[in-house]
Order: structure tokens, then sequence, then C-alpha cells
């Protein structure tokens, strides 16, 4: 098989023997996405099933899980949008605003902290929270377990799965299995770095050169998924010498961790905006024109944030590269992508 003759035949097996699962080889109800890692940690006492993976995208999906009834976890995650939201900041239940953007779930499962602050250290902790949380889903663990173990098909694959009625546990064990299998991969840039070089133009490929060194992205945005997982302060949502959100620092107490923020994947960014913690940049132009003033100065500002210089052309370059990680969202144990 030649690559020239027959490039989406051999990016297809390559992905294929790329997937290996899990030491021992009982694998993983997941489909292998060229580009990213092909095996996806999970916790011992959560192993990610198809059947606990089908179980979480009902909850996901389901608004009984929000004070009155009118948001699902989808209503923030949509899967139109790469499982965020075109909103600058999160709206809850009842019109209830956040302060902050709402964050993509793909390939959170290769993830090590979540949330912007990194106020969960797991997934398992993480999405049970905005169930709780009074400017999202705005339910007591009380009423969300009470309302899952109401409905008679739901208690039943309950206790089908894992042996037990439901609960707060098992909930989230649910829950943070299906968030595993959602993920981005196959975009033009992991065809390229495949060995199709055509997969990328002459823009984007002078777009990823910058990518790695003048611009220097890949200081915070590298690996697989384009994401240090660490936090850092560009200096967004900084006024009048004080942050607007403490960031980091309200997780840690640590006062060098003021607006320090996660750094977000890349994956699908181009067509995701808006962009940043506070959904206070519209366009990729404008995040690009940021970093390259060298963000806005203040006492914690990270020390790779600094004036680029960039070119009008070496902008636009940018950009192009950045449209190259658009590629496939999927979500659930091996089924089809989702759609936009």
């Amino acid at each position: 098989m030649t690559l020239r003759a027959n490039p989406e035949r051999w990016l297809a097996a390559l992905a294929a023997v790329a997937f290996l699962g899990p030491p021992g080889g009982s694998g993983q109800p997941l489909e292998p996405l060229l580009g990213l890692d092909a095996f996806m940690d999970a916790p011992p006492e959560n192993p990610l099933t198809a059947e606990k993976a089908e179980l979480g995208k009902r909850l996901f999906f389901d608004k009984r899980l929000s004070l009155d009834g009118s948001l699902a976890c989808a209503g923030c995650h949509d899967p139109a949008r790469a499982f965020a939201d075109s909103r600058a900041v999160a709206v809850g239940v009842f019109g209830r605003e956040g302060s902050r953007r709402v964050p993509k779930l793909l390939n959170r499962g290769y993830g090590r902290s979540f949330f912007w602050d990194g106020g969960a250290s797991t997934l398992e902790e993480q999405v049970f929270k905005p169930i709780l949380n009074p400017a999202e889903m705005a339910l007591t663990e009380r009423e969300a377990v009470a309302r899952v173990r109401r409905d008679a098909a739901l208690a039943e694959d309950f206790a089908r799965i894992f042996g037990a009625v439901a609960d707060r546990r098992t909930i989230a064990f649910a829950l943070a299995s299906y968030v595993r299998t959602i993920r981005s991969g196959d975009a033009p840039y992991d065809r390229y770095l495949a060995g199709y070089t055509a997969a990328l133009d002459s823009r984007q490929k002078r777009g990823l050169r910058l990518f790695r060194t003048k611009a220097n992205c890949v200081a915070c945005h590298l690996g697989p998924n384009f994401t240090d997982e660490d936090f850092h302060n560009t200096g967004v949502g900084w006024e009048s010498g004080a942050a607007a959100d403490p960031g980091r620092q309200q997780v840690t107490g640590r006062v060098g961790d003021t607006g320090s923020f996660k750094t977000p994947t890349l994956r699908e960014a181009a067509w995701t905006p808006p962009y940043m913690h506070n959904g206070s940049l519209a366009t990729l132009r404008e995040v690009i024109d940021f970093y390259d003033e060298g963000g806005v100065r203040n006492p914690y500002l990270d020390p790779e944030i600094v004036p680029l210089r960039l070119t009008e052309a070496e902008k636009s370059d940018l950009a192009a590269f950045l449209e190259s990680l658009n590629g496939r969202v999927v979500d659930g144990p091996d089924r089809p992508p989702a759609t936009r």
C-alpha cells in the first residue's frame, strides 16, 4: 500500500494498529483516533466500560439533574460546539450567570486536574460539582440522587452495572466514564505528523513553524492534547492593578497563583469562540494579537509571556495552522462522530 495512492486507507490502518489498550490486553470501549495517546488511564475503582459510558451519557443529557428541569450537562457542554457553548460565561438555571467561560470537555480523560482553576483533581470529583453549584444546575446531592432513583429504568441499570442503588459515587462514576469518551483527534495536523505531508497547506506549515519557534505557543500548548495541564498568568482579566478573578490562587492560597488559569486544549479552537477563561476575546485573531502584545503586565505575569513582534503575514499563517487542529469529535463507546 502506498501513502500517495491511498492516504485515507493508510491513515485508518495506522490509527487501528496504534490503539493498544491497557496492559493485560483487556482493551477499552473507545474508537482509536489518530493523534491521541493509545491508552487512556482511569482510576482502578472506576475502570472504563461501555455500559458505564452509555449510562453516563443518558445522565449527561438528562435535564432532571437541574433544579428547574431546564438544563442538562449538555446544555452548556453542547456536542455541536465541541462540548462547550458560544457564550462568554456559563449560564445556569433561571438565567444565572457564572464568571467563567464553559470549558470544552474534549480529551479530558487525559487531564490531571479540572476546571479553570484546577479545583477538582479527578473527573469523578469534577462531574458532580456543576450539579450542586447554585449558579449552574443548583440541585442538592440528596435531590439529585432521589431523581435518579425514581426513574425505574435508570435504577435498574445502576443495580445491574454497579450492583447497588444509585448514589453520588456511582452517578459520578457513570458521568466520568462518559466524559472520558469525549475526544477530538484525526485532524489535518495529526495526518501531517503521521507522514501525510499534503495534509497541511503551505500557510499551515509556516504557521506550525511559528507555533514551535517565534510565537512560542509550545511553551504551554504541547503534546497530543496541546496543553501542559498547568496554570499560567497571561494578564487576562487583570484591570487597574488587580485580577478580577483570583483563578488558581483561590484553590492553592498562594499569592503567586493570582490570575493564573489552566491551559486549555487548542483542539477544535478555531471554530469554538469566544476564548480565555472569561470569554473576553471573540476571535482567534484577537487571541493572537493579545499574545503578540505580550499579554497584560501584572506582578505575576508568566515569564514566557513577552511581546512576539509577529508580522501580519505571520499572524495569518499562525491562525491557518490553528485551523488544522479541527478534527473529528467523538463521544460514547466507539460511536460515530458528534455532529457540528
